[in-house]
């Protein structure tokens, strides 16, 4: 059994106090909520925080509710703070943001869904099978570029960290359109899900130091229906192989041939660090027929998604199984499955 290394643990009473300590602190301290990635993380050398910051319990990181922008758009509301089992089982996510609300419920097992939290979950550290090794294992490889090393082992030459993302949340809220709402130092600021993320392995998020998310807003649209697909080894526990999103906005009745898309939008993940926007989505014309719109996503899928090799299993199985997983999400969200 791995040890934890020995730290200093600090529960605020607000999430004020929180932001505070963690701007204070800097890299020495490193937020805390669930821990389901955090500890075995911490266990295999690859964090070493003096502190943690928890901010499990906080009263202003929890809530599921509906609500009205200020232009009287109503929208999801999920607190960072909710457990993953809270969103995957409330009814009020299943029905206006099913793909969320799947997307939360095939997270890890139900001991990960007990403990792990939304916002730990978006904010979950990228993977690799060259990276989510133990200290003996890595520093047998002269480790690699997310962590001691220089050099890449899955890209020759690479001068950029491709883990993969591994966060189920994340294309889920990218195809929902959802912003992501944090506090820092410098206040708050709302980021839009799909800018949320970046190309870098290392460090995949815009967020600055000592900011934390706070809650997701996702707009509720007439006529929006979502799916997940999740590609694993085992139907539970296990990291994504693969993760897909899926949305369909049907157009409203007397709008267009019967059963007609209006736009779609499909998320594929666990390939980079940062999930992927299939490009030929945002081209479908208004009023396509829902069943030539799954072929020819899926199609498209395939041809843009590239596995790489930073997970542990064979690559153009991975390809072959994003035309699979991409027809299964659109046909469910088009109300074709």
């Amino acid at each position: 059994m791995l040890p934890l290394p020995i730290f200093k643990y600090h529960r605020p009473r607000t999430l004020t106090e929180a932001v505070n300590l963690l701007a204070e602190l800097g890299d020495k301290a490193q937020i805390i909520a669930g821990g389901t990635d955090l500890l075995p993380n911490m266990k295999h050398g690859l964090f070493a925080p003096e502190l943690l910051v928890s901010v499990n319990r906080l009263d202003e990181l929890r809530g599921i509710r509906l609500s009205r922008d200020a232009e009287g758009r109503e929208r999801l509301l999920v607190g960072a703070g909710m457990r993953l089992f809270e969103v995957a089982e409330s009814l009020v996510v299943q029905r206006v943001a099913p793909a969320l609300a799947e997307a939360a419920a095939q997270v890890g097992g139900p001991h990960h869904r007990a403990m792990g939290t939304l916002g730990g979950n978006i904010c979950l550290d990228t993977r690799c099978r060259y990276y989510n090794q133990t200290y003996f294992w890595r520093k047998s490889l002269g480790f690699c570029l997310k962590k001691d090393g220089t050099v890449c082992h899955v890209v020759r030459g690479g001068r950029n960290c491709v883990a993969a993302a591994s966060n189920d949340s994340a294309p889920a809220l990218i195809a929902l359109e959802a912003t992501i709402e944090v506090l820092g130092p410098k206040g708050e600021r709302r980021v839009a899900a799909a800018d949320f993320y970046t190309a870098d392995g290392i460090r995949n998020t815009v967020l600055v130091p000592g900011e934390v998310v706070v809650r997701v807003s996702v707009p509720l649209v007439p006529g929006r229906l979502s799916a997940f697909e999740k590609l694993r080894r085992r139907g539970a526990i296990d990291f994504p192989l693969l993760s897909v999103a899926a949305r369909v906005d049907r157009g409203e009745v007397g709008c267009g041939a019967p059963g007609s898309v209006e736009a779609a939008d499909v998320v594929v993940s666990a390939l980079g660090a940062r999930p992927r926007r299939v490009r030929a989505a945002a081209s479908i014309p208004p009023g396509s027929p829902r069943e030539q719109l799954v072929e020819a996503l899926a199609e498209a899928a395939f041809n843009e998604c590239r596995p790489l090799s930073n997970l542990d299993e064979e690559v153009i199985w991975r390809r072959q199984m994003v035309r699979i997983l991409v027809r299964k999400a659109i046909a469910r969200a088009a109300g074709l499955a």
